[in-house]
């Protein structure tokens, strides 16, 4: 990595505290050889639940969590078969719903599904139509409304934001891709304007001289948009900072990077995968990729000790293990708005383990009862109470 990557953590209102926006910077360059390494253990500073998702001749499902509430989880697969299924918080098979199809009440993809529990209804992001599709949770059709999206493009992140709105990410808007909209009807309720100089895309993309797209590659899932507490942290790859969104709209800055985005060729942005009281886990990722070996985007990861004040690579394990069974952040996708993020554990590897005596605690308990054909366990990361 040849660029200076530098971040500025400023531990603000968004943690609970009370200091000023201009106190607190850490600053370090993420392009050092190496940093002290730190040995954690997930269970130590994150409550972790694991929840079996019921198996039967209905619900056979490869466990792609959409959402996480009280009552709910909303799971699908991974393709495009149209299929939602819906389970109680104890991983209890309720209904499984398809409503795919041309017509207009039904949806012609399904990219991602938002939970809103207060109002029983699920929000459809059907992306190749550009268009939200609401149903309840019996699956009956309720209403539908276009995307408030730039370019044919779609919204890449969209969450429960409060009792009338949702809070979306438009990854092509190049002016203000963070928008509050209506859960009514589509339109904006509010547009958070992220201050950046230009507009800048985290993906690698060939085209003939016509501009028509031939190839594409991205770095992998990340989020845009992360629940923290009453607030939400904004990522926009334009912007020198990410954002935290206060519940009066105004941003305050979390994470401050510097040289600015523009003066750099190739880019190196920073992404969050995990906030806790005491952690920020994050990575750097350089914006490059050779498609002749379908490679590339290469990390560096690390976090930041909000106690100890400093920075440092590490590597996590799963504690209900009876070994050091290595955890990789990436795994980790937010489940809601309340700052949860799921994982998914393959019933046929914990039947192996829990065989082999290499399971303790909860993670036993749960595998004890699994068969190896069973659907996915999903571990649920909380903020510990």
């Amino acid at each position: 990595m040849k660029h200076i990557l530098i971040f500025a953590i400023v531990l603000l209102a968004a943690t609970g505290c009370s200091q000023k926006q201009n106190d607190g910077f850490i600053t370090v360059d993420v392009t050092k050889s190496s940093y002290p390494k730190k040995e954690l253990v997930l269970q130590d500073f994150m409550d972790v639940e694991y929840i079996p998702l019921e198996t039967n001749d209905e619900f056979v499902n490869q466990g792609h969590v959409n959402a996480i509430g009280e009552k709910y989880i909303i799971v699908t697969n991974y393709g495009n078969d149209g299929d939602i299924f819906v389970y109680d918080r104890n991983g209890k098979a309720i209904r499984k719903i398809n409503r795919k199809g041309q017509g207009g009440e039904e949806y012609i993809s399904c990219r991602s599904i938002t939970l809103d529990e207060e109002n029983e209804e699920l929000f459809v992001n059907d992306s190749y139509a550009i268009k939200i599709k609401v149903y309840d949770l019996e699956g009956n059709f309720k209403r539908s409304f276009n995307q408030k999206s730039e370019k044919r493009s779609f919204y890449v992140d969209m969450f429960d934001y409060d009792k009338e709105n949702l809070i979306c990410y438009d990854k092509f808007n190049y002016e203000i891709p963070f928008l509050i909209v209506s859960k009514q009807d589509g339109s904006i309720t509010k547009e958070i304007k992220v201050p950046f100089k230009e507009k800048k895309l985290f993906l690698i993309v060939i085209r003939k001289p016509d501009g028509v797209v031939t190839a594409s590659a991205g770095p992998g899932p990340y989020s845009s948009i992360i629940p923290l507490g009453k607030n939400w942290l904004l990522f926009e790859a334009s912007s020198d900072t990410i954002y935290t969104l206060m519940p009066d709209y105004s941003l305050r800055p979390f994470i401050v990077r510097t040289p600015p985005i523009h003066t750099m060729d190739p880019e190196v942005y920073p992404v969050l995968r995990l906030v806790s009281d005491r952690y920020y886990f994050m990575e750097s990722i350089k914006n490059v990729y050779d498609f002749s070996k379908e490679e590339g985007f290469p990390k560096k990861y690390f976090i930041y000790d909000t106690q100890e004040k400093d920075f440092f690579s590490y590597i996590i394990y799963n504690g209900d293990y009876t070994y050091k069974k290595e955890l990789y952040m990436v795994m980790l996708t937010p489940a809601n708005s309340k700052g949860e993020l799921w994982a998914a554990l393959e019933a046929f590897d914990l039947r192996k383990e829990y065989e082999k005596g290499k399971l303790k605690g909860k993670l036993k308990d749960v595998a004890a009862t699994l068969g190896e054909d069973d659907n996915r366990v999903i571990m649920l990361v909380k903020p510990k109470r």
